[in-house]
């Protein structure tokens, strides 16, 4: 299950975790126009984890998702 949240400066994902076995915490994915953040709690630190990626980082993501193992440079824009 997820959902989406558009705030004043953010579009926020919070992915949930479902299932029977071995639950994870949730993960909450903010976009902002410069830059995306990911975030899950820790419970064996007591403390939100936090990630920030570039806009280059988080388009590289979405096509490696896409793409078999392998060494790859996307083509710059233009």
């Amino acid at each position: 299950m997820f959902t989406i949240e558009h705030d004043f400066d953010a579009t926020v994902i919070t992915l949930v975790d479902e299932g029977s076995t071995h639950l994870e915490e949730d993960v909450t994915i903010q976009s902002f126009s410069e830059c995306v953040t990911i975030e899950q709690y820790d419970p064996r630190k007591d403390e939100v984890c936090k990630i920030v990626m570039s806009m280059a980082q988080v388009r590289e993501l979405a096509a490696a998702l896409n793409l078999p193992e392998g060494v790859y440079r996307m083509k710059p824009k233009g």
